[in-house]
């Protein structure tokens, strides 16, 4: 089995060599917060520059601000110090290209599966016929073209995820920001869903950021692995995964550079882990 330096490899090159377009870039990013009187510094010195069509997972203790990060690519938050742009313009607002789905799949209860997705094309104005189109082609994207009708409580845990999933695609954004999506979800289950998140993104296209308290998950995805230190938050690695770009999740169990890999990685966090007595 190799060892942990021919595994883990902090990333060296430059976007440049990525050979693929900056989409978004944090320099000098910090944030704090204010609660009362007391100033909270909860990400310090962000450096890191997220290409097109990359899957880049995040991991961390709690509280080191991995979901500030989505946040901040969100437009949700402004940081305090630094700067982060989207393809190569600072962002100041609310960023539409980006689409958010966090641990709750925030499905409306009073509508069916066709309704939930339909929310965003309803926004945006798009007409009727139009509309049940788009809904029809992501439910079958996801799997969910039998449970149109259906409503969320009807659905089991995985087919809730599916139709969040849907509606999310359904603002074809650019780039996924996934905050644990598959955090409740059991192990089978969460694998399928990992399965088939992976397949659609590369299938569409999307850039995402995806962020795990699980390392098994934040191998099996990723192009890169971003490590977060404890509070204030900041990356100490940015590790390429030297898996196939096309890779089939369920098997890689008994790949041994994965294994290797997530090994490395709890070595990696496992100070962050340690009980002060």
């Amino acid at each position: 089995m190799s060892s942990a330096k021919k595994i883990i490899n902090t990333v060296s090159v430059t976007p440049a060599e990525r050979e693929a377009e900056v989409v978004i870039s944090f320099s000098g990013v910090g944030k704090t917060f204010r609660a009362g009187a007391a100033v909270i510094q909860a990400t310090k010195d962000i450096n890191v520059d997220i290409c097109e069509g990359e899957i880049v997972t995040i991991v961390g203790p709690s509280g080191c601000g991995k979901s500030t990060m989505l946040n901040l690519t969100a437009g949700l938050l402004s940081p305090t110090v630094g700067t982060v742009k989207y393809r190569n313009v600072p962002i100041s607002d609310v960023n539409g290209r980006t689409g958010y789905m966090t641990q709750s799949d925030h499905l409306l209860p009073w509508r069916s599966v066709a309704g939930n997705i339909a929310v965003p094309l309803e926004i945006s104005g798009m007409g009727k016929t139009e509309r049940k189109a788009r809904v029809d082609e992501l439910a079958e994207l996801v799997g969910l073209t039998q449970f149109l009708n259906s409503y969320p409580s009807q659905l089991s845990g995985g087919m809730r995820k599916r139709a969040a999933l849907a509606r999310l695609l359904a603002y074809d954004p650019e780039t996924l920001l996934l905050d644990e999506p598959f955090a409740a979800l059991d192990a089978q289950l969460r694998i399928k869903m990992q399965t088939e998140l992976f397949q659609l993104s590369r299938r569409l296209k999307k850039t995402v950021l995806f962020v795990t308290h699980d390392i098994d998950e934040a191998v099996a995805l990723g192009d890169r692995c971003l490590v977060f230190s404890g509070r204030p938050g900041t990356i100490v690695k940015n590790i390429e995964v030297p898996l196939p770009r096309d890779r089939a999740i369920l098997a890689l169990r008994k790949d041994q550079t994965y294994q290797q890999l997530c090994s490395d990685l709890w070595d990696i966090l496992a100070p962050s882990m340690t009980v002060a007595h």
